[in-house]
Protein backbone atom coordinates (compact mmCIF):
# COMPACT_ATOMS: atom_id res chain seq x y z
CA UNK A 1 0.00 0.00 0.00
CA UNK A 2 1.39 3.54 -1.05
CA UNK A 3 1.58 5.95 1.77
CA UNK A 4 2.33 8.95 0.20
CA UNK A 5 -0.63 10.53 -2.20
CA UNK A 6 -1.02 13.95 -3.50
CA UNK A 7 -4.45 15.68 -2.76
CA UNK A 8 -6.30 14.29 -5.41
CA UNK A 9 -5.40 10.34 -4.87
CA UNK A 10 -6.20 11.11 -1.40
CA UNK A 11 -9.69 12.34 -2.02
CA UNK A 12 -10.33 9.25 -3.84
CA UNK A 13 -8.94 6.92 -1.32
CA UNK A 14 -11.42 8.31 1.49
CA UNK A 15 -14.25 8.25 -1.10
CA UNK A 16 -14.01 4.66 -1.52
CA UNK A 17 -13.55 3.94 2.08
CA UNK A 18 -16.70 5.94 3.35
CA UNK A 19 -18.69 3.84 1.00
CA UNK A 20 -17.22 0.86 2.86
CA UNK A 21 -18.24 2.29 6.36
CA UNK A 22 -14.39 3.17 7.82
CA UNK A 23 -14.10 5.75 9.98
CA UNK A 24 -11.58 8.75 8.46
CA UNK A 25 -9.62 10.29 11.08
CA UNK A 26 -7.42 13.42 9.64
CA UNK A 27 -4.67 15.20 11.26
CA UNK A 28 -2.71 17.64 9.48
CA UNK A 29 0.61 20.01 10.38
CA UNK A 30 4.30 20.47 9.04
CA UNK A 31 6.10 17.41 11.61
CA UNK A 32 9.19 19.47 10.65
CA UNK A 33 11.38 17.59 13.03
CA UNK A 34 9.80 14.52 14.35
CA UNK A 35 9.38 13.90 18.19
CA UNK A 36 7.76 12.06 21.04
CA UNK A 37 4.99 14.81 20.85
CA UNK A 38 3.91 13.97 17.21
CA UNK A 39 4.23 10.64 17.80
CA UNK A 40 2.19 10.05 20.91
CA UNK A 41 -0.36 12.36 18.89
CA UNK A 42 -0.84 10.24 15.67
CA UNK A 43 -1.21 7.21 18.04
CA UNK A 44 -4.09 8.38 19.81
CA UNK A 45 -5.46 9.69 16.24
CA UNK A 46 -5.20 6.52 15.08
CA UNK A 47 -7.35 5.25 17.85
CA UNK A 48 -10.82 7.41 16.99
CA UNK A 49 -11.44 5.30 13.70
CA UNK A 50 -10.27 3.44 10.99
CA UNK A 51 -7.42 5.32 8.68
CA UNK A 52 -5.53 8.14 9.64
CA UNK A 53 -4.90 10.71 6.76
CA UNK A 54 -2.38 13.54 7.65
CA UNK A 55 -2.29 16.52 5.17
CA UNK A 56 1.27 17.61 5.24
CA UNK A 57 1.58 21.19 4.85
CA UNK A 58 4.36 22.08 2.53
CA UNK A 59 7.95 23.81 2.71
CA UNK A 60 6.88 26.96 1.49
CA UNK A 61 3.93 27.24 4.46
CA UNK A 62 6.44 26.30 7.03
CA UNK A 63 8.75 29.14 5.84
CA UNK A 64 5.71 31.44 6.37
CA UNK A 65 4.31 29.96 9.63
CA UNK A 66 7.40 28.77 11.21
CA UNK A 67 10.25 31.40 10.25
CA UNK A 68 13.18 31.80 7.39
CA UNK A 69 14.85 28.83 8.71
CA UNK A 70 12.09 26.39 8.25
CA UNK A 71 11.80 23.79 7.17
CA UNK A 72 14.67 22.23 8.20
CA UNK A 73 13.69 18.40 6.13
CA UNK A 74 11.60 19.04 3.07
CA UNK A 75 8.19 18.03 3.07
CA UNK A 76 9.15 15.04 0.73
CA UNK A 77 11.27 13.89 3.37
CA UNK A 78 8.76 14.48 6.13
CA UNK A 79 6.95 12.63 4.21
CA UNK A 80 8.82 9.37 4.19
CA UNK A 81 9.66 9.69 7.75
CA UNK A 82 5.79 9.81 8.54
CA UNK A 83 5.05 7.04 6.45
CA UNK A 84 7.48 4.76 8.23
CA UNK A 85 4.50 5.21 11.30
CA UNK A 86 2.08 2.57 11.94
CA UNK A 87 -0.27 4.55 12.96
CA UNK A 88 -0.58 7.02 9.77
CA UNK A 89 -2.31 4.70 6.62
CA UNK A 90 -1.83 7.75 4.08
CA UNK A 91 -0.15 11.49 3.73
CA UNK A 92 -1.98 14.10 1.41
CA UNK A 93 1.31 16.20 0.53
CA UNK A 94 -0.67 19.65 0.57
CA UNK A 95 1.07 22.41 -1.87
CA UNK A 96 -0.04 26.29 -2.01
CA UNK A 97 -2.31 26.64 0.10
CA UNK A 98 -3.25 29.88 0.39
CA UNK A 99 -6.44 30.51 2.20
CA UNK A 100 -9.06 28.29 4.84
CA UNK A 101 -11.13 27.91 1.23
CA UNK A 102 -7.91 25.71 0.35
CA UNK A 103 -8.40 23.34 3.29
CA UNK A 104 -12.12 23.71 3.25
CA UNK A 105 -12.32 22.53 -0.42
CA UNK A 106 -9.99 19.05 0.50
CA UNK A 107 -11.58 18.91 3.96
CA UNK A 108 -14.96 18.51 1.94
CA UNK A 109 -14.03 15.92 -0.40
CA UNK A 110 -12.94 13.69 2.46
CA UNK A 111 -15.26 14.57 4.62
CA UNK A 112 -13.42 12.48 7.57
CA UNK A 113 -15.55 11.67 10.49
CA UNK A 114 -12.77 13.33 13.05
CA UNK A 115 -10.46 15.57 12.71
CA UNK A 116 -8.12 15.22 15.74
CA UNK A 117 -6.70 18.29 17.61
CA UNK A 118 -4.13 18.19 20.15
CA UNK A 119 -5.37 20.41 23.43
CA UNK A 120 -4.64 23.32 23.26
CA UNK A 121 -4.64 23.72 19.37
CA UNK A 122 -4.32 27.07 18.02
CA UNK A 123 -6.35 26.47 15.18
CA UNK A 124 -8.82 24.77 16.89
CA UNK A 125 -11.49 27.29 15.11
CA UNK A 126 -10.61 26.54 11.69
CA UNK A 127 -11.11 22.75 12.44
CA UNK A 128 -14.61 22.98 14.71
CA UNK A 129 -15.77 24.97 11.54
CA UNK A 130 -14.83 22.59 9.04
CA UNK A 131 -16.01 19.34 10.92
CA UNK A 132 -19.57 20.96 10.89
CA UNK A 133 -18.94 21.08 7.06
CA UNK A 134 -18.61 17.24 6.75
CA UNK A 135 -21.24 16.80 9.97
CA UNK A 136 -17.94 15.12 11.57
CA UNK A 137 -16.26 16.24 15.11
CA UNK A 138 -13.05 17.11 16.49
CA UNK A 139 -11.40 15.16 19.16
CA UNK A 140 -8.51 16.79 21.72
CA UNK A 141 -7.01 13.40 21.46
CA UNK A 142 -3.84 14.46 23.29
CA UNK A 143 -2.75 17.60 25.50
CA UNK A 144 0.07 19.43 24.09
CA UNK A 145 3.02 17.94 25.51
CA UNK A 146 5.18 21.28 26.70
CA UNK A 147 8.56 19.75 26.19
CA UNK A 148 8.19 18.87 22.66
CA UNK A 149 7.95 20.92 19.99
CA UNK A 150 10.61 21.37 16.60
CA UNK A 151 10.97 24.78 17.34
CA UNK A 152 11.96 24.50 20.51
CA UNK A 153 13.81 21.50 19.73
CA UNK A 154 15.53 23.32 16.52
CA UNK A 155 16.70 26.21 19.04
CA UNK A 156 18.22 23.84 21.38
CA UNK A 157 19.76 22.16 18.20
CA UNK A 158 21.39 25.22 17.22
CA UNK A 159 22.73 26.30 20.66
CA UNK A 160 24.87 23.05 21.02
CA UNK A 161 26.41 23.61 17.84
Amino acid sequence: MRKILNVKEAIRIAKKLRSKNKTIVLAGGFFDILHLGHIKFLEKAKKYGDYLFLLLEDDKKAKEEKGEKRPINLQKDRAKILSTLQSVDYIAMLNNMTNNDCYDKIITQIAPNIIAATNPDPYINHKERQAKLVQGKVVYVIRRIRNYSTTKLSKQISKKI
